[in-house]
């Protein structure tokens, strides 16, 4: 029994036609323009081409686009991730750095509280005339180390009196000055940028009012014609 093979009306067999779409030329390599990638090709040239097998179907635009989108909403969240990841970096060393310089500050502190005793013997002898010759000039450099360190003296007399700072020990009254005033120190205070070491000791006096005399009343005596009138 003969198999029949189908014709197209005319004797002939349908000739099949491919159409290769690829962009690169298979040949030379180069990339083709529009009208050569659609252009027809017989189908046993086509096949010829590809050894056999039928060309890749092209994705559609739609799936170019949604994968380009794809892409960018992860290469987005990366970034983002990255600001993060570098915002928490700068905030961990700004924090590392502001620890290590309160170390630093109450470290000098501790030192400079040990020698607050030293400068108040050096302070007496200076008040007593004692402070001369070699002895002035180990205490001078001694009082210029501390205070180039961040400790700072406070405490005169004539200043206001700030209870924050000051303790008094001794009080009086006086009407030579205007409210609550230092008027001697007992002991010098001491700072360490904003904290106080040591607050000093004073004698504190406040404003005391002068007392009013009585007014006296004047006796005026009448002159005679007044007194003719009266009558």
């Amino acid at each position: 029994m003969t198999d029949q093979q189908p014709t197209n009306g005319t004797g002939e067999e349908p000739r099949v036609v491919v159409r290769d779409r690829r962009r690169i030329d298979p040949e030379s390599g180069e990339v083709r323009s529009v009208p050569e990638a659609a252009e027809e090709v017989p189908a046993d040239e086509a096949g010829a081409v590809v050894d056999g097998e039928a060309p890749a179907a092209q994705p559609p635009i739609e799936a170019e686009i949604l994968g380009e989108a794809l892409l960018q909403a992860q290469l987005d969240e990366r970034t983002a991730d990255l600001q993060r990841l570098q915002a928490e970096y700068a905030n961990y060393r700004k924090r590392v750095d502001r620890d290590r310089e309160g170390v630093i500050a109450n470290a000098k502190a501790s030192v400079a509280s040990e020698l607050l005793g030293v400068l108040d013997d050096i302070e007496r002898a200076a008040a007593h005339g004692d402070l001369t010759g070699a002895f002035k000039s180990v205490a001078d450099k001694l009082i210029a180390t501390v205070q180039r360190v961040g400790l700072e003296p406070f405490g005169h007399e004539n200043e206001p009196f700030d209870p924050a700072v000051h303790e008094a020990v001794q009080h009086g009254t006086s009407s030579d000055v205007s409210g609550p005033t230092v008027t001697a120190v007992l002991r010098r205070g001491y700072r360490f940028g904003e904290r106080t070491l040591r607050p000093a000791l004073v004698a504190v006096t406040d404003h005391e009012a002068e007392e009013q005399k009585p007014v006296e009343a004047e006796w005026i005596e009448p002159s005679d014609g007044e007194s003719d009138e009266q009558r």
